[in-house]
């Protein structure tokens, strides 16, 4: 560390220097003036943000691995707000981004097509937000959510500009898989534990702000049904998702001839513990938008696979200890659960809503009418709702822009044998989460930072490695 710090430009030295020469007077004045958790929450912010200024990775690295095993985790006190473990390192990329701003010797902004298309979506969601004050009072923990929600937008053109080689893009993807592969195995360990240990265990993150009580799920809320696996998500289809995009980053490194691993034995155990996590959240979803994932990877690389995965899907279909699971999807396909039953409801509401306030929608916080309300488990009505048809159509453009950029130099990335395989894995992730917005809300909703933070760091990754591919040309 010490030795970075000497190598470092001298305004980077500079902040950093002056940073550790109050770091001890202002922790001192903190214990003092408030208590133990504050000063010493304080003090693990201010070094994780030094540590950040020299190593420049270390933020994302951070904000990567909190989104996959801690996504609701908070700092245990409150000063005039409770900073999220997210808030901290989100905004510790941004400071970091404009430090390197200051440097004599910095590289110019890149751009790509998305660029332009996403300020313009960010714009319009900061309109709809300023028209929606009329239909609710601003409080503090709202605009701090959107605040959030806006940065996190922005995360992707900030992420086009920082993972500007095969080497960072390499060492983000290891993280998100790391990461991912842990809350798999931790999902995995609290949903065979017995139900009283795992609710204990859940319960002792409380501390951060976690839900506690009965935090374990089951099919319908349903004790007498199936227990659906959570790691510490919270939720099961969040949890689901984040596995759906973890396994997808995985399935093109099967058989690929340069794996981001050394053993390819390693590729395998990990898909094999994330797929089994994934099942065990019984988020039909999820496994739709893995399933979805792995048939674009098949029609990209090898169209002959799809009989192969045919023939899988095939045999789940017909096996034994695969019923309970496959009646769990026809009952869905049916209407006959009450989870579908009360999507179908939500839909009919968002139709409503969408149909009475169209151009820019009713905002973030509430809706004028007491008649109807803001929500519904779909991110696409949703951002509906939020922003208007105009600003979903800004979305769309975006995520369109995204995958036609991609898609018409993906023959550059795929020839590229170090860049094949994450081509494909970024992509399929990419095409896991817009199968999962159809019919789940998480990656677009306020309340879910997490969800919206690995949504547009996968943006901001697809745009990355497009970019990186034109570079090699």
């Amino acid at each position: 560390m010490i030795d970075a710090f000497k190598k470092s430009d001298d305004s980077s030295s500079t902040i950093v220097g002056a940073a550790i020469a109050l770091l001890s007077t202002t922790f001192g004045a903190l214990l003092s003036l408030t208590g133990a958790w504050i000063a010493s929450g304080a003090l693990l912010s201010a070094t994780f943000i030094i540590w950040a200024l020299i190593q420049s990775e270390l933020a994302l690295w951070s904000t990567i691995v909190i989104f996959s095993l801690i996504p609701f985790g908070t700092m245990p006190f409150k000063f005039i707000l409770t900073p999220t473990f997210l808030d901290i390192t989100i905004a510790t990329i941004y400071l970091v981004f404009f430090t390197q701003r200051l440097k004599s010797n910095r590289q110019p902004l890149v751009s790509t097509p998305a660029h332009i298309p996403i300020i313009i979506f960010i714009l319009l969601s900061i309109l709809s937000f300023i028209l929606g004050t009329s239909n609710t009072s601003i409080n503090p923990n709202l605009l701090r959510k959107f605040v959030g929600y806006i940065l996190n937008i922005s995360l992707a053109l900030i992420i086009v500009d920082q993972v500007h080689n095969r080497l960072i893009l390499t060492r983000i993807i290891k993280t998100i898989i790391v990461s991912g592969f842990a809350a798999a195995i931790l999902g995995i360990a609290l949903y065979i534990a017995p139900p009283n240990l795992s609710e204990l265990s859940l319960n002792y993150l409380s501390v951060f702000n976690y839900p506690s009580g009965d935090v374990l799920r089951y099919i319908e809320d349903n004790p007498a049904n199936p227990l659906r696996a959570i790691g510490t998500s919270v939720d099961p289809n969040i949890f689901g998702g984040l596995l759906a995009i973890v396994a997808a980053l995985l399935v093109p490194q099967i058989s690929t001839k340069n794996p981001i691993f050394k053993q390819r034995l390693t590729v395998v155990l990990m898909l094999i513990v994330t797929i089994t996590s994934l099942v065990l959240t019984y988020s039909r979803t999820a496994m739709s938008a893995l399933l979805a994932s792995m048939i674009f990877v098949a029609i990209i690389r090898k169209r002959k696979t799809l009989w192969i995965i045919a023939a899988m899907l095939l045999l789940v279909l017909f096996l034994p200890l695969s019923q309970q699971y496959v009646s769990h999807f026809t009952d869905a396909i049916k209407g006959q659960d009450l989870a579908t039953s009360m999507r179908l409801g939500e839909y009919k509401d968002a139709f409503v809503l969408i149909g009475r306030y169209p151009t820019f929608g009713v905002g973030f916080g509430g809706t004028p009418d007491i008649d109807i309300y803001l929500g519904v488990s779909s991110a696409y009505l949703l951002l509906a709702e939020q922003v208007g048809l105009i600003g979903f159509s800004s979305f769309l453009i975006v995520i369109t822009t995204v995958f036609v950029w991609g898609i018409k130099h993906r023959l550059v990335s795929l020839t590229n044998k170090s860049l094949s395989s994450q081509w494909l894995g970024i992509y399929g992730a990419l095409v896991a989460t817009t199968i999962v917005g159809v019919f789940d809300h998480y990656f677009v909703n306020l309340d879910f930072q997490s969800s919206q933070t690995c949504f547009w760091v996968l943006i901001g990754l697809s745009l990355a490695i497009t970019r990186i591919s034109q570079e090699l040309k």
